[in-house]
């Protein structure tokens, strides 16, 4: 997540007006079914994601959530009026240059939408090519930034990495005069989050520093130190990797977990348990977990497959997505653009808002705190951010 997921992703005026308020109206893709196009000919829908690599338990997730948001947005027909969605799953195993071949044959084959994407680096490469070809892409899991406002033909159904970061914000309050640390490895993904939380919450007047480690480090004693020494107010964990364990019992047994408050990104479960006895005293900002929230599309979504995970929710809202642009877009790429386009619907998190200008999803995410220990943590929301608190700022739209 933040911390982890970034390793691994911004007419006439009367029928603009028109358009804006049909868009806006918060509601369930199934409320109608216009269905236009071919009534005769399915909906043809790539997903390319990752199946193998990497990342195939996040993929794992995200085509679970797809599949149980399409069954909730179509009311179990897997239509759209009379026309039968259609899916072609396809593995990119994280590497963009399958993806980017796997999306060029699929639209050769006329299809229109194309969803998926589990690695930021693949989203980054279909993007351009959802463009060329004029076909819609509603990426996944994927946390980059650079997603958002990439071009026109380029939507995102998770979340993005300020929004993580702003959730780190969120735990100290007003961030004027406070300091910040942040402990990470060498290397780009360090970097990344670095970068990241000196943007955000030292944007917002905190005194930003850093502790870094050699991706080889296995003794990590002396960072302990350099951290206690620095007195910071938060501090920020983002670290990948084999040696998780070993730097958390590292931090809790130095008395750093004790002195200040620790955040990290909560997540997949699997991962939990690298936590140790550290587990309870971290804070976590989260962008899903078991019973983050209590909507209509999570107990449907639960319903299906018994235990919710942290991209179930992004395959979820993909579906919705897709339902939305079939029924009101029919086989018309830029209507279905239309109707994304500034539309609020109330997802498995809550409500998520699609801003228009740049094509950021807008939606809640989550303070959360782990008990029990080991294989038997158990999460629960401390609050909950609105998709307003969250929201990156707007970007300008690339192409």
């Amino acid at each position: 997540m933040t911390v982890r997921t970034t390793r691994r992703v911004f007419l006439s005026a009367a029928t603009m007006m028109a358009a804006a308020l049909a868009a806006t109206a918060c509601g369930s893709p199934q409320d109608t079914a216009t269905g236009g196009g071919d009534s005769a000919a399915p909906v043809k829908v790539g997903l390319v994601y990752s199946q193998s690599g990497a990342l195939a338990s996040y993929g794992k997730q995200y085509i679970e959530g797809f599949k149980a948001g399409l069954d909730f947005a179509t009311k179990g027909t897997g239509k759209v009026g009379d026309r039968k969605i259609e899916l072609t799953e396809v593995d990119d195993a994280g590497d963009p240059a399958k993806a980017v071949s796997a999306a060029k044959d699929l639209i050769g084959k006329g299809t229109k939408i194309i969803a998926g994407s589990t690695a930021s680096g693949v989203a980054l490469q279909v993007a351009p090519i959802a463009a060329q070809n004029k076909v819609l892409f509603i990426s996944g899991p994927a946390a980059t930034d650079a997603v958002t406002g990439a071009n026109k033909y380029t939507f995102r159904s998770g979340r993005q990495s300020y929004q993580d970061v702003v959730t780190a914000k969120s735990f100290i309050g007003d961030p004027a005069g406070k300091k910040v640390v942040v402990f990470a490895q060498d290397g780009a993904f360090g970097d990344a989050n670095e970068a990241a939380v000196k943007a955000v919450i030292g944007g917002a007047g905190a005194t930003v520093s850093s502790v870094r480690a050699p991706a080889s480090a296995t003794e990590f004693t002396p960072f302990a130190s350099q951290i206690k020494t620095a007195k910071p107010d938060l501090l920020f964990v983002a670290w990948a990797g084999t040696t998780a364990p070993a730097m958390w019992q590292t931090l809790d047994q130095q008395g750093v977990l004790a002195s200040t408050t620790v955040v990290t990104g909560l997540d997949i479960r699997a991962s939990w348990p690298t936590f140790g006895a550290a587990g309870t005293k971290i804070s976590f900002l989260s962008h899903y977990f078991d019973g983050a929230s209590d909507t209509e599309a999570s107990k449907a979504l639960k319903a299906t497959v018994n235990t919710i995970d942290l991209f179930h929710p992004d395959g979820f809202a993909a579906a919705q997505m897709v339902v939305r642009a079939a029924q009101e877009g029919g086989d018309d790429v830029d209507k279905m653009i239309t109707a994304l386009e500034g539309w609020s619907f109330d997802g498995v998190k809550g409500k998520m808002t699609i801003r228009a200008a740049d094509h950021a999803l807008l939606q809640p995410m989550f303070q959360a705190k782990l008990t029990g220990s080991g294989t038997e943590f158990t999460a629960t929301a401390q609050k909950s951010l609105t998709g307003d608190e969250t929201a990156p700022p707007a970007v300008a739209m690339k192409g």
